[in-house]
């Protein structure tokens, strides 16, 4: 019982990236090869996210279908899918984001600000 309540006190299961090091590496420099700072990364990374995730897809969070429908960032640099169900949205840090096994096009940039959020800088 011990191990069941454990896996409840874990973070969300995302996706592991299908993608090498190198070229998790080779995607992070080509969003941020301008950049200055994390901020700049950060907006960087988001901006690839933005032209390249194919929009809207559905995923499930928390055990709940929703369909994610844009990308965001944050004042804070965080960036963020806004998730619809029904009528209500809500806004999840991609880093937190599961990913269908079905993965959208564009999706390889998720993984690449992953990697750079986990230090593969």
């Amino acid at each position: 019982m011990a191990k069941k309540k454990a896996q409840s006190n874990t973070r969300p299961k995302v996706s592991k990236s299908r993608l090498s090091k190198a070229k998790l590496d080779e995607l992070v420099e080509q969003a941020t090869v301008d950049c200055y700072n994390e901020s700049e990364q950060a907006t960087g990374l988001y901006t690839m996210i933005e032209d390249s995730l194919q929009l809207p897809f559905d995923t499930e969070v928390l055990g709940m279908p929703v369909n994610v429908i844009a990308v965001d960032i944050t004042e804070d640099d965080v960036i963020v899918a806004v998730c619809q169900r029904g009528g209500q949205k809500q806004k999840l840090p991609i880093l937190e984001l599961p990913l269908p096994a079905r993965r959208p096009a564009g999706s390889e940039w998720i993984d690449a600000y992953r990697h750079w959020a986990q230090g593969g800088r």
